[in-house]
């Protein structure tokens, strides 16, 4: 299977360093703009299908993309989801401290399981296809995990830039090459 994986185009949330998890999110014109340049820029891929995580800012960027795709189909999987910050959603980024998250987050071990799960199941239906995943940075940091066999400590110790582009080929094995990882290049 050949994966191109993609995080949501920039967000009002982005800007103003507010914590989004489970919050929908609104786009901002950059955000709309990184979309279509993100959409341009995978025209030269052959891609079968498209799944998007359902919260609205990655939807949002996935309809942008899907304009340029007109045949292919869209799938919505809350599986796509950002982690869950807990009580920190909405807040300050200042507040966000991976060493002493609130009691009610969702761990990184389960974002880790949640990414391995939804990549196995996707590898199984499309072992030879192209799919397009559109999600968050956390999200698709667990799935970079989960492909490269990394535990879920590495998830908080990167993340995929707004409207980035990764390409992998994985195996079910999960042998995987790397083509692409998490650039920015289109959007200049």
């Amino acid at each position: 299977m050949k994966l191109i994986l993609t995080r949501h185009g920039e967000t009002e949330g982005n800007k103003q360093g507010i914590i989004q998890g489970h919050l929908h999110g609104v786009l901002t014109n950059n955000g709309i703009e990184q979309g279509e340049k993100l959409a341009k820029r995978l025209v030269k891929e052959k891609i079968d299908i498209i799944y998007s995580s359902d919260l609205a800012r990655a939807l949002d960027t996935a309809k942008i993309v899907q304009k340029e795709h007109l045949n292919v189909p869209l799938k919505i999987s809350k599986e796509l989801r950002e982690f869950y910050p807990g009580k920190i959603e909405g807040k300050s980024n200042d507040l966000y401290d991976p060493k002493n998250l609130p009691k009610d987050h969702e761990s990184f071990q389960n974002l880790r399981n949640r990414a391995e799960n939804f990549l196995l199941s996707i590898l199984k239906k499309h072992k030879d296809d192209t799919v397009l995943f559109i999600c968050h940075g956390g999200i698709g940091h667990a799935i970079v995990c989960s492909i490269t066999d990394k535990p879920a400590e590495c998830i908080d110790k990167n993340n995929l830039k707004n409207a980035s582009i990764s390409i992998f080929e994985i195996d079910q094995d999960k042998n995987h090459k790397i083509h692409i990882y998490n650039s920015d290049k289109h959007l200049i």
